[in-house]
């Protein structure tokens, strides 16, 4: 896992969250495929990320990192803006949370497609 993979991820997420949203509001086709594409890009990272790193790390580090990257993304092309101070300062913690990981910037080692049996 590192923070490329994990902001890969995120970015991916937002583009699966924001067709869905589509979806939600308004119906269509495209923005179901498109949530659902984006959402299997998320699997896919998700098990490059894993590979070597565990799910305590994994999780932290995406959730973390979704969320700064999915408000930003949120603030600046929807629009949307929280009603109180105090929101933007507990994103603020998330990023400090992020740094207290100790997240790497470069992986171990190069990702190896695992076998499908376990024989």
């Amino acid at each position: 896992m590192s923070i490329p993979q994990i902001a890969a991820m995120a970015s991916v997420e937002v583009i699966g969250d924001f067709a869905f949203k589509e979806y939600a509001n308004r119906g269509g086709l495209v923005p179901l495929v498109v949530g659902v594409v984006g959402y299997i890009g998320v699997m896919i990272a998700l098990v490059v990320s894993l590979q070597g790193s565990t799910v305590l790390m994994v999780n932290g580090a995406w959730d973390g990192m979704s969320t700064i990257i999915e408000s930003a993304a949120a603030y600046i092309f929807l629009g949307e803006r929280f009603e109180n101070y105090l929101q933007y300062a507990g994103l603020g913690l998330i990023i400090a949370g992020l740094y207290l990981l100790k997240i790497p910037w470069a992986k171990d080692h190069p990702f190896q497609i695992p076998p499908l049996n376990r024989s």
